[in-house]
């Protein structure tokens, strides 16, 4: 159990116990640096990079920026910002002597971010084995686990037709000024009236009034398209560089509210999906699915991610099961004896279907299985903890593999803080045992 701390009673003694606290973190996050195997790491994404040309950025100074921008939530710009104020951050990130300059490009981490892509699972399984070493993370602690599936919402606003004709025609337009081609008339002024207008008649239930500025941005998205392709036709590089935008606009103009099928819901992210999962209060949410693995039973860290990915194409739940079980003995190294699942799984394709207890079963369930069924629920909050705490409630990054290396990291970063909070405690403990303890030594004798 964690030791309670003492209760601070005046001022002077708030500021110095929240002194302590800062100092504590710190300490917590050398002892993280120092349990960390940069050298594994170093040798596992060494083949990635070439020899030649010029030295490459030294891979902890990039990890470390990494592993601290997802442990304390922050933004690319943020983490770099801190980086040169907090010596503890460039002592992380493996430097000698304090630097008073960012001695890198902000951009370096989406380079590496896209270089290293399925080898961010190696900062998973380094997550759990220094939790393992710490002692947070027992190896019993990975044969019985939850599965769960959530939506890791996209950087995109809520899809009404009037938006996304907008965006299209805001989207051709800044095209068609980047290459040089001159259109006739650029309608931004009309199509931005018309989309602030369809918004208040939409509110006001003026729902002829709203159809009629729908018409009007679909009519001048239709006059921006074909002026496009008349400026265009016979220029084969122009052609290639307009192909996607000008079928993303073209979707957009003729896909209707209720229309069965493959829909766009983003003029910039088209790989955004619209999931429903029955909350009362996001009935939709647009972005991708993602599986997350817990350990069932409390390990003395707390509950830490054992496997994290994203499901792009809104798979169903139970067809996904049997692959997500493989990825996590693989990168635990640990054969998992009963998994524990929700209601969405019935009918899952998973190898050995008696190892796995769905919420709500009756036959099989006693004793122990019983009271780690009811235990499941338990991964919610691991959940929210990882959309709150971390990156996983908006995702910034572009495409799919964005949203594959956001999940991953989200999880990292979720580990090593409890791995953080359970150095936290140990120090607690060790400083309440050293201020608690007699005093054993004996008074000095006179010099004679």
């Amino acid at each position: 159990m964690r030791p309670k701390k003492p209760k601070a009673t005046g001022s002077g003694d708030l500021f110095r116990a929240r002194l302590d606290q800062i100092i504590n973190m710190k300490h917590e996050l050398v002892q993280l640096a120092g349990k960390v195997d940069w050298d594994w790491i170093d040798g596992e994404i060494a083949p990635l990079y070439s020899k030649n040309g010029r030295p490459g950025i030294a891979t902890r100074f990039m990890i470390g920026l990494l592993l601290l921008k997802h442990i304390y939530s922050l933004s690319d710009e943020g983490v770099c910002e801190r980086w040169v104020h907090d010596p503890y951050f460039q002592y992380f990130t493996g430097e000698e002597f304090f630097q008073h300059a960012f001695p890198h490009e902000r951009s370096d981490l989406s380079h590496w971010r896209k270089r290293l892509g399925d080898k961010l699972e190696l900062l998973l399984a380094e997550s759990l084995r220094v939790a393992h070493e710490a002692g947070a993370l027992r190896s019993q602690d990975l044969k019985r686990v939850t599965v769960d599936t959530t939506v890791q919402p996209k950087a995109i606003t809520f899809p009404t037709d009037a938006k996304l004709l907008h965006a299209a025609i805001k989207g051709l337009n800044r095209l068609a000024r980047k290459h040089g081609v001159k259109l006739r008339q650029s309608y931004l002024r009309i199509a931005k009236t018309a989309a602030m207008m369809a918004g208040r008649y939409a509110h006001a239930k003026q729902f002829k009034r709203h159809q009629r500025q729908l018409r009007i941005l679909r009519s001048r998205l239709g006059r921006i398209i074909r002026d496009i392709r008349r400026k265009i036709e016979g220029q084969a590089v122009l052609e290639n560089a307009f192909a996607l935008p000008l079928g993303r606009a073209s979707q957009i103009r003729s896909q209707q509210q209720r229309q069965r099928g493959w829909k766009l819901y983003s003029f910039h992210a088209p790989e955004v999906e619209c999931i429903g999962k029955g909350k009362a209060a996001a009935p939709y949410e647009f972005g991708v699915k993602a599986s997350i693995v817990t350990n069932n039973r409390r390990a003395p860290g707390g509950l830490f991610v054992l496997h994290a990915r994203a499901l792009p194409d809104n798979p169903y739940d139970g067809h996904t099961l049997r692959d997500v079980i493989d990825r996590t003995e693989t990168l635990t190294g640990c054969a998992i004896e009963r998994a524990y699942v929700d209601k969405g799984y019935r009918g899952h394709d998973a190898q050995n279907p008696r190892r796995v207890f769905i919420s709500g079963q009756k036959r099989g369930v006693f004793g122990v299985i019983k009271r780690e069924l009811r235990r499941r629920s338990a991964i919610e909050p691991i959940i929210g903890h990882l959309k709150t705490d971390g990156h996983l409630g908006r995702c910034y990054l572009k495409g799919r593999p964005g949203d594959a290396a956001n999940v991953i990291l989200s999880a990292v970063g979720h580990n090593f803080r409890r791995v953080l909070a359970w150095l936290r405690a140990l120090w607690c403990l060790i400083l309440t045992t050293l201020i608690a303890a007699p005093s054993e030594c004996s008074p000095l004798k006179s010099v004679s």
